[in-house]
């Protein structure tokens, strides 16, 4: 059975993909990239790539699905399926790179595990506000990450190219799941990939912010099985 290589967002841990992985286990292996280190998302990719198996399915979300782009600038013939979820194949436009750097400075002049339990209510949809246990999730990804982890992914992310000119070239099956009311990568974002890519399945979670794989398992577990099954 071939290898699925989980990619996390910024600012997370492998519980990102927790709900995933009762899934996903029983159609192969699972490993879970490191996202800790390396300056520049090419130096993520390459790392992770260095540990990764001959061939895999590779699934990203947010930032993984940014650094899902760079491995496959880098090694497209080790890609045998591509899931891309709540991310998107744009550059960030001045003002979001403006958003990401006042949000790094916010948790240095607050305290980064201060800023931490603020949790994710800005992410998720208004139904989920206040959830104890996503906010619980949350806190434990970001204090995993630390405050130069989250510094140095907000940079890397902020340098990322622009990807939509790969969309049409990638030819192997590719998921595509996002949350109807994600307020960072908005649906329309994923609509926009779902077109350019040839083998693209779109997924669309009701009542969803951008923490998909959590405010919504049950969605993204049933087109993660549909994707490694086709």
């Amino acid at each position: 059975m071939t290898p699925t290589l989980l990619v996390p967002g910024l600012l997370c841990s492998e519980e990102i993909f927790g709900p995933q992985l009762p899934v996903l286990w029983p159609r192969g292996p699972v490993m879970i990239a490191n996202t800790l280190h390396g300056d520049t998302l090419a130096q993520m990719a390459a790392q992770i790539l260095a540990t990764a198996p001959p061939t895999f399915a590779l699934a990203g979300v947010s930032m993984g699905g940014y650094l899902a782009f760079e491995i496959l600038r880098q090694a497209p013939q080790r890609v045998s399926r591509l899931a891309l979820i709540c991310t998107s194949a744009r550059p960030d436009t001045p003002e979001q790179s403006a958003g990401r750097r006042k949000m790094v400075a916010q948790a240095r002049a607050v305290g980064f595990e201060r800023f931490c339990a603020l949790g994710a209510d800005a992410l998720t949809h208004p139904s989920r506000k206040g959830d104890p246990e996503l906010n619980a999730i949350s806190a434990r990804m970001g204090l995993a990450v630390g405050m130069e982890g989250f510094a140095r992914q907000t940079e890397a992310v902020i340098a990322r190219p622009d990807s939509r000119a790969l969309l049409s070239a990638i030819d192997v099956p590719t998921a595509i799941i996002v949350g109807e009311s994600d307020p960072l990568t908005p649906a329309a974002l994923s609509e926009e990939m779902a077109g350019l890519i040839p083998q693209a399945r779109l997924t669309i979670a009701k009542d969803c912010g951008h923490v998909v794989t959590l405010e919504r398992p049950a969605e993204v577990n049933a087109a993660l099985a549909a994707w490694l099954d086709g």
